[in-house]
C-alpha cells in the first residue's frame, strides 16, 4: 500500500496535470472521514501521509489545558509533556492512534479520493476552456430536444450546452444528431460541470460570422459600429473603414 499509493499519485498527477500536494491533501481529508466512520472517533483527528514512503499515520489532536473538561479533545500539561517536552498551555499535541488494520480501509478510500479529485480537475479544466471561448461561435451536435419547453441540448467537444427556446430563430427546426453552430453567451460553474448557454439570435453572433467570413473585418480594416437584427428575417450592419480608399459597404 505504501509505495503503491505514492506511485499511483505520481502517475495520476503526471497524466492529469494535477498538483501532487493537492491530491495528497484530498486523500488525507478523505482518510480522516474514513477513520471516524470506521473506528468511531469523535474528537479532532489528523491523518498524515509521508510523501516519500507513503506511510500513513493517524493522530488524535488534543489541546493542552490546565483542567480537562473534554477527554476527547483536551489533555493536561503533564500528559502533554509526556508526549512532547516542549508542550505549553494552549498548544495542540498529536497522539498517534494509527490502527493496525487501517491499510485496507485506506487503500479503498485513497482510490475514491483520487477519482474524485480527477473529476473535479477535469470539470475545472473544461470550465476554463469554455470560459476562454465565451462570446465566440461554437459548433456541436444536437443531442436532445425537449418538446415540452423547446430547449435544445447541444453536445460540444468537451461538454454539453443548452440552446433555450427564446434564443432560437423562429421557424428554425432542429433534428437529433444534426450539426449546429451557435453563439456561446454564458459560462457558469456547476456541481456536475460547466453550465453553458447558447444563442442563435444574439446580434454578436452575426458580428463573429462576419469576422470569420470577411478578411477586412477580421484584420480591422473595416470596423463594425452597430448591428440591428431581426433573427431569421433581416439584419443591418453599420460599418466604417479605418483605411483610406476602402469602401466598407
Amino acid at each position: 500500500m505504501r509505495n503503491e499509493l505514492i506511485m499511483a499519485v505520481n502517475q495520476i498527477c503526471a497524466e492529469k496535470a494535477l498538483q501532487r500536494d493537492v491530491v495528497i491533501e484530498a486523500i488525507e481529508a478523505a482518510l480522516v472521514s474514513a477513520y471516524k466512520r470506521n473506528f468511531g472517533a469523535t474528537g479532532n483527528v489528523l491523518v498524515k501521509i509521508d510523501q516519500d514512503s507513503g506511510q500513513l499515520r493517524v493522530f488524535a489532536q488534543r489541546q493542552v489545558v490546565e483542567e480537562v473538561a473534554d477527554n476527547k479533545n483536551e489533555i493536561t500539561l503533564a500528559g502533554a509533556k509526556a508526549i512532547d517536552k516542549k508542550a505549553e498551555l494552549g498548544d495542540v499535541v498529536n497522539i498517534e492512534t494509527t490502527p493496525a488494520n487501517f491499510g485496507r480501509i485506506a487503500a479503498q478510500t485513497a482510490k475514491q479520493a483520487i477519482l474524485q479529485r480527477i473529476r473535479e480537475a477535469e470539470r475545472e479544466a473544461t470550465y476554463k476552456t469554455f470560459a476562454d471561448r465565451e462570446n465566440e461561435i461554437v459548433s456541436g451536435t444536437v443531442q436532445r430536444i425537449d418538446h415540452a419547453t423547446g430547449d435544445v441540448t447541444v453536445g460540444l467537444e468537451r461538454g454539453e450546452a443548452i440552446l433555450p427556446k427564446i434564443e432560437q430563430i423562429p421557424n428554425e427546426r432542429y433534428r437529433v444528431n444534426g450539426r449546429i453552430r451557435a453563439f456561446l453567451v454564458e459560462v457558469h460553474r456547476g456541481t456536475r460541470g460547466p453550465l453553458l448557454k447558447l444563442s442563435r439570435t444574439h446580434k454578436n453572433m452575426l458580428r463573429r460570422l462576419l469576422e470569420l467570413e470577411v478578411p477586412e473585418i477580421a484584420n480591422g480594416t473595416v470596423e463594425i459600429k452597430s448591428i440591428a437584427r431581426e433573427p431569421g428575417q433581416r439584419s443591418k450592419v453599420a460599418v466604417v473603414a479605418s483605411q483610406y480608399g476602402i469602401d466598407p459597404v
